[in-house]
């Protein structure tokens, strides 16, 4: 059949308030590309009527299927089905079983049901209701005008349960659904997202299965590349022949793929080349060892790291003289390359690295808010010192520093020790 592409309507105030995360849309996109359907749209609505049928109406527009979660409750503003009735044309009935299960639960518990608790046994005439094992609304299935409608409670642990169980054979068995949809993700370290793109342009312009998708994350871009077909085995040979061609233009800035991370690689890169490692962290604080830390195996690894946050420690701890820190300042290219060189001794480590900076609110030294030095010692090599500019919120300068540590160290272990 065609390729089916599908629409999530994600009703409720709450989510637009930000009171819950959207879990549900994030959840189905990845069940339904598990189905080989193709997610075009999110679209989160608030608890209003003509909202929600401006929603819906546009959705049956554009999507072969659309899955509705939320607004299926009890209360006045559970609006979903009332709205749809309208939209779809199809009227509300009330299904005998779901009724009798609703006024089971309240008998069970010497509870007196209120009349608006019946709204929960509400389905659209000639419909396919789902039970709900985790709650009281049920699942709704019915097709309006060759668009199918899938309604299910906004309640994450209801919605799941009733998918897992109900939806996606339905769906499969329906629709005669026969392929899935494949990913791989491509990670790249210090190369921006522009000038990526830029190199595989004609790769992305001539894209059509597998597709190319390019995103700036946190100091690195990721790609992904998606392929849609019947067997995992073929989803893998397309991606392949894709991943190889990207990385012939690009693949000097690329470190793994998938849940693979830049520290992870650091990490296996100095483990199997038995090389050790301490750090001296001012701006960061003790992030960049601790990211390193956290990995098991470490003290085969790591030997030992010093927070020189104040000039003190950086002067009297680690050494750092006091005509570089005079002349230069704590935030500067002498006194990283001082304090890299400096913790390798100390910790008599293969490498060193260290980290200087400004995170901010004021300046300091002259030095602008968001200025970071990091510092490189390895071997008996000449220190290396290079500077980043990183704006946002201390947070944020931060972490871009750890990860800019990280992007130097993982780049000098793959030219020096043929890392493939």
């Amino acid at each position: 059949m065609k390729d089916m592409n599908a629409e999530i309507l994600s009703v409720g105030s709450e989510l637009l308030l930000g009171q819950i995360v959207n879990s549900n849309a994030q959840w189905l996109s990845k069940r339904l590309a598990d189905l080989g359907i193709n997610v075009f749209y999110h679209h989160t609505i608030g608890d209003n009527f003509n909202r929600l049928e401006q929603a819906m109406r546009l959705a049956k527009e554009r999507s072969d299927l659309v899955i509705v979660t939320g607004g299926l409750g009890p209360t006045d503003d559970d609006l979903t089905r009332e709205v749809a009735s309208q939209v779809i044309n199809q009227p509300i009935e009330v299904d005998a079983q779901v009724l009798a299960k609703v006024e089971s639960y309240f008998q069970k518990r010497n509870q007196t049901m209120t009349e608006n608790n019946r709204k929960q046994a509400h389905v659209f005439q000639g419909s396919t209701v789902f039970p709900n094992d985790e709650g009281m609304s049920p699942g709704i299935f019915t097709e309006h005008e060759n668009t199918g409608w899938v309604f299910l409670p906004g309640v994450p642990r209801e919605m799941k349960s009733i998918f897992n169980q109900s939806i996606d054979p339905f769906l499969k068995q329906k629709y005669s659904l026969n392929q899935k949809i494949y990913s791989r993700v491509l990670k790249f370290i210090g190369i921006g997202e522009s000038l990526l793109e830029d190199r595989i342009a004609d790769i992305m312009k001539k894209q059509t299965n597998p597709t190319i998708a390019p995103l700036a994350g946190d100091g690195e871009v990721t790609l992904r590349l998606t392929a849609k077909t019947k067997t995992e085995e073929s989803a893998n040979a397309m991606i392949a022949k894709v991943e190889k061609e990207v990385l012939q233009r690009v693949g000097d800035y690329y470190y793994g793929a998938d849940h693979e991370t830049v520290e992870n690689r650091v990490f296996q890169i100095l483990k199997d080349n038995s090389l050790t490692l301490s750090s001296a962290e001012s701006i960061t604080g003790g992030r960049f060892i601790d990211r390193m830390i956290s990995l098991p195996g470490a003290s085969t690894i790591i030997l030992g790291s010093i927070v020189c946050y104040q000039r003190e420690i950086k002067e009297n701890i680690l050494k750092v003289s006091k005509d570089v820190l005079d002349q230069h300042g704590t935030v500067s290219a002498p006194c990283a390359s001082e304090l890299a060189n400096n913790i390798q001794t100390m910790m008599n480590s293969d490498i060193g690295i260290s980290f200087t900076g400004n995170a901010g609110p004021n300046p300091i030294e002259g030095k602008e808010v968001g200025l970071v030095y990091i510092g490189l010692k390895i071997g008996s090599q000449e220190p290396l010192v290079e500077s980043i500019q990183v704006n946002g919120t201390r947070e944020n300068i931060r972490n871009r520093a750890v990860k800019k540590g990280f992007e130097l160290l993982y780049h000098y272990l793959k030219q020096y020790h043929s890392i493939e």
